[in-house]
């Protein structure tokens, strides 16, 4: 091989990144066709040890490759040609930055000597993602020189991503023609260590914690049995957030803060809180945070802030797991169960009086639909919300149960790519269920491309309120006129969702009330497949059973004592 054997040195430089990655993890790649791309596209097929995920639209397969590594908690690798299509990664990439979700992002692009010439499909892509990478490199285009650095810049780029402050990598590649060669001998291994293992801050002994603590979980929990144990010690409630895992049948678990905070009840005794990972998506319980004015502890394992409110006054840097486990072991179990019981007594309530409220309902809402979903997967099942209505619907009316993984994109709380997500969770092996609106699924119909040829168990449950239903419950929708807000919020698109589902060649339900939505996805998560469902509701209507069921909550919280000493 001569420096001037282009193909060889592409084939066998990208052979080697790849072997590398695999070498430390890698198990999936998505690829975006393109012609500049074509040494790592081949790299990763030749290669024989990755699955390969070919998606036509780099926006959406971004996403998908975002999917699969928040569901498996590895580094995914996302491959696409020189130009534009590497903007339609930048999405994904920003909310893998603020979410930390592992993500290879793998650019091709012009060598140095045909940038800024006006050479065809070139733009400037070094540094493109700005601070939402860990670390964004722009390789040297591959020489017989430069061929001892190879695995090391493998190794760099795979340590940066999946490292202890995991996130989204920017390795982009410049390639030279010809862009099809044969690799050759690659590079002898280079076994010295290169991952750096940070345990964060020491533990440090909290002391004596108060009778009278509330432990709220989030998403992040690296061992929710953990957080569990010591919130029944200390006989403190968890107010948990679907997402954090902790919200089972255990005593300790609150499923309905949201409800339970929107009266004045016991929150007002609270001396203490300790967050494990991110704030739940209800805005009531965030402002409760921000006016609470007790001791704050935020666990979280890297040095990320995760404080709107700044209401946090400690910063814990260490895994949920690590934490909770260290106070436990210096915690005696509490005997007076009093504190624990008013807030499992109200929950108790508001779970019974929305069940009774939905139950009755003989057409479509939304908060049923939620709920209903969320008891229909089976245990071992993943759930996928999207942003805005689905998520915060699931967090303030289901239900606690055990054996269910709920995920979603709230790094930036963006709708876009939500079906792609859920596609790549479903890759990942496990049966998926999407919640999911009609804007974000219209948002990201290219995540239907190829769907059904994909192999994998994914029940779509679509709430179609022709429009951005979010926007009834803000301010806009009454102080605007009807027909300005319908223009500028409202926005109803008039599409046909079926027809659109029927053009990928997917099979498709239209359910005519809550309870026929969780019979459909049973029935879809035991057939397997891919299926639609389409649950028709009206934005207004929306609103109002959303007023109904809070009051009743509050009212039956009431009855319960929460307002009471």
């Amino acid at each position: 091989m001569t420096d001037e054997d282009n193909g060889a040195l592409n084939a066998t430089f990208c052979a080697t990144l790849v072997d590398e990655w695999v070498r430390n993890g890698l198990t999936d790649a998505v690829v975006c066709p393109g012609s500049r791309s074509t040494p790592m596209a081949v790299a990763f097929v030749v290669d024989g040890r990755v699955r390969v995920h070919v998606h036509h639209d780099e926006r959406s397969g971004s996403f998908m490759a975002l999917g699969l590594a928040r569901a498996t908690g590895r580094a995914v690798a996302i491959l696409s040609t020189s130009g534009t299509a590497a903007v339609e990664f930048h999405p994904a990439v920003v909310e893998a930055g603020l979410d930390r979700v592992p993500l290879l992002v793998v650019t091709a692009d012009r060598p140095p000597r045909l940038r800024g010439v006006g050479a065809p499909q070139t733009i400037d892509q070094v540094d493109l993602y700005g601070s939402s990478v860990r670390l964004s490199l722009d390789a040297p285009v591959p020489t017989s020189s430069n061929r001892s650095s190879w695995r090391a810049l493998a190794k760099r780029t795979w340590w940066a991503t999946a490292g202890t402050d995991p996130g989204p990598v920017h390795c982009n590649l410049p390639f030279d023609e010809p862009l099809v060669g044969i690799a050759v001998d690659l590079p002898a291994l280079d076994d010295s260590p290169q991952a750096i293992v940070d345990l964060g801050d020491p533990f440090t002994d909290p002391g004596s914690l108060p009778e009278r603590g509330v432990i709220i979980a989030g998403s992040g929990i690296d061992d929710v049995g953990a957080v569990l144990l010591l919130a029944e010690k200390l006989g403190w409630p968890v107010l948990a957030d679907p997402r954090s895992g902790c919200r089972t049948e255990h005593h300790c678990v609150i499923a309905h803060g949201d409800t339970l905070l929107r009266s004045v009840g016991a929150q007002s005794d609270v001396e203490m809180v300790i967050r494990f990972g991110a704030l739940p998506a209800s805005k009531v319980i965030g402002e409760w945070v921000a006016v609470a004015s007790v001791p704050h502890v935020h666990v979280d394992p890297t040095a990320a802030v995760n404080d709107p409110s700044r209401s946090v006054t400690h910063r814990v840097r260490q895994s949920a797991g690590n934490y909770a486990n260290s106070v436990s072991a210096l915690t005696e179990p509490v005997d007076d169960q009093s504190w624990l019981d008013r807030w499992r007594r109200a929950d108790d309530a508001v779970e019974e009086a929305l069940a009774v409220s939905l139950g009755a309902a003989t057409s479509i809402t939304e908060p049923g639909v939620a709920r209903n979903v969320v008891s229909a997967i089976p245990s071992g099942g993943t759930l996928v919300v999207s942003s805005s209505m689905p998520v915060r619907d699931v967090e303030w009316f289901s239900a606690r149960r055990e054996g269910l993984t709920v995920l979603s994109n709230r790094g930036a709380n963006g709708i876009d790519g939500v079906v792609s997500t859920a596609v790549g969770v479903a890759l990942s092996g496990v049966p998926t269920a999407l919640l999911i609106g009609d804007v974000a699924f219209l948002h990201d119909t290219n995540g239907l491309l190829g769907l059904d040829a994909r192999g994998v168990d994914l029940c779509i449950v679509v709430i179609d309120n022709d429009g951005g239903g979010i926007f009834s419950f803000l301010p806009q929708a009454s102080v605007l006129e009807p027909t300005q807000f319908e223009q500028l919020f409202g926005t109803p698109h008039g599409v046909d969702l079926a027809m659109l589902a029927h053009a990928h060649r997917l099979p498709v339900l239209e359910a005519s009330d809550d309870l026929a939505v969780g019979l459909a996805v049973e029935a879809s998560m035991t057939t397997g497949g891919v299926h639609v469902i389409l649950a028709r509701s009206n934005r207004s209507e929306n609103v109002a059973v959303h007023d109904a069921l809070h009051q009743a909550g509050t009212a039956a919280a009431a009855a319960s004592g929460w307002t009471t000493a």
